[in-house]
């Protein structure tokens, strides 16, 4: 599949529409999220890359073209004028790894409208997926105080390339090592992983499979030791362990059950048999609430192994991400929707301390102690530099992160949610019964209707 399919139909027709209509001169638009999820206090950019390589690569060939038309269900020769349409338009956006906040544009594009046009969705997709991934792997970062944070979402993520996505965001933001093979290999990341339950039950008994798992992997081995019974499981990998020598890098995997109390045993085994070198590492649906409250609990737990809930975002799963027209053709122009309103004109996001953020217009003097965070990235469809790299990327975190007010730093707890008050509930009786009332004074029938868009306990009905 080519660049130009990746692409929604509404901007087919859209640029289509251009084409025909002779309107080619160039237009900017802003990328940006409207909104923080109520427990962020903070975004972390990412999927600029990926994106720059989709521009990079980006034309509208035959094949194309006969995709488009069927899609329309149109002759060929009505979609041909999108033929050849490539990118070679200007880009400036915030570098991978810089943290950023709500409202600020994490791209800027200026190109022709049609090309601007046709290449929506694909930067939507990348920019809205990745900063949201990135942004919970910081969270995790965040709780865990300074610990090792592992990537282990392959096998929960949607689909194996998010699971690339998914390791690289993570190494990004902090983590120390991921499961996942090829990105392992891809990106330069160190390689990580233990043994499943099914691998212990394959066996006679735990022992057996732990001495099978050592013979196989002479260099410091990690056992899973909650397959059966915890302490039992402790007290055997600790034999093998004390027999291997394995020192400070052998470990235990606890997975299941109250985590904390697991580690506390597990840590009061593992000193008992001289080993208090051994470490613990934790899995088992993590993310950074678990982590927060594991820590502050004192849980001797050494590494977590996060999964699931840092692999899709399971808590904030998507950001409500916009693509907007801010100018054309030299006009600035704006959007008046009701929420909705966009502000006009190209942009520049400056940095002051404490992030202090002011969005100006992009060619006006900075604010006192203001630096900017958009770069121009790419001229005329071509990169203005060479491709960024993770460690780079890294380095700009790590950075903002250490400037980063603790307020924003915190980790937000979801409210819970709030039960039907007796009072929230008599008054959804009172507006059922009224409807019941009008219903019958017009000689409707009663049954079958709703009821919706009231309050119930305080909060707007869903």
């Amino acid at each position: 599949m080519s660049e130009a399919m990746t692409t929604d139909l509404y901007e087919v027709t859209m640029a289509l529409s251009y084409v025909r209509e002779g309107m080619t001169a160039p237009a900017t638009f802003d990328l940006y999220v409207r909104d923080l999820p109520p427990e962020r206090g903070f975004l972390v950019a990412a999927g600029l890359e990926p994106a720059l390589d989709f521009l990079s690569g980006f034309r509208v060939e035959p094949e194309d073209v006969a995709a488009y038309a069927a899609a329309m269900d149109r002759p060929y020769e009505d979609l041909e004028p999108l033929l050849g349409l490539g990118f070679d338009g200007e880009v400036r956006a915030v570098p991978e790894g810089r943290i950023v906040l709500a409202g600020e544009p994490l791209l800027e594009l200026t190109a022709p409208l049609p090309q601007a046009q046709l290449v929506e969705t694909y930067l939507l997709g990348q920019l809205s997926h990745q900063t949201t991934i990135a942004s919970k792997a910081a969270r995790c970062v965040v709780a865990a105080e300074g610990r090792p944070v592992v990537d282990f979402s392959l096998r929960r993520t949607h689909g194996p390339w998010s699971g690339l996505q998914s390791a690289r965001l993570g190494a990004m933001t902090g983590f120390t090592a991921t499961s996942n093979v090829a990105a392992a290999t891809a990106y330069g990341i160190e390689a990580t992983g233990t043994m499943a339950h099914s691998y212990i039950e394959a066996f006679p008994d735990e022992e057996t499979a732990f001495r099978a798992f050592a013979r196989t992997h002479p260099g410091p081995v990690t056992f899973l030791v909650d397959t059966y019974d915890t302490a039992t499981g402790v007290a055997t990998a600790a034999r093998v362990l004390r027999e291997l020598e394995s020192g400070p890098l052998g470990a235990i995997r606890l997975d299941s059950g109250d985590l904390g109390e697991e580690a506390v045993r597990a840590r009061e085994i593992l000193d008992a048999a001289g080993l208090p070198e051994v470490r613990i590492v934790a899995s088992g649906g993590l993310d950074e609430y678990a982590i927060e409250e594991l820590i502050h609990s004192g849980a001797p737990i050494d590494v977590y192994a996060v999964g699931t809930r840092m692999g899709v975002s399971a808590d904030a799963a998507s950001l409500d991400t916009a693509y907007k027209l801010v100018a054309y053709d030299g006009r600035p122009v704006m959007k008046l929707s009701s929420a909705k309103a966009t502000a006009p004109g190209g942009k520049q996001v400056w940095r002051r301390p404490g992030f202090a953020d002011v969005i100006g217009e992009r060619d006006e003097l900075p604010p006192h102690g203001g630096a900017p965070l958009l770069e121009t990235v790419m001229r005329e469809g071509v990169r203005t530099a060479a491709p960024d790299t993770l460690d780079r990327a890294r380095r700009r975190f790590d950075t903002d992160l250490a400037g980063l007010p603790p307020h924003a730093r915190r980790i937000r707890h979801p409210a819970p949610p709030r039960p039907a008050t007796s009072a929230g509930l008599a008054r959804l009786a009172g507006r059922v019964r009224r409807r019941i009332e009008v219903r019958l004074a017009a000689g409707g029938e009663v049954g079958g209707g709703e009821v919706g868009g009231g309050e119930v306990g305080g909060r707007q009905a869903a």
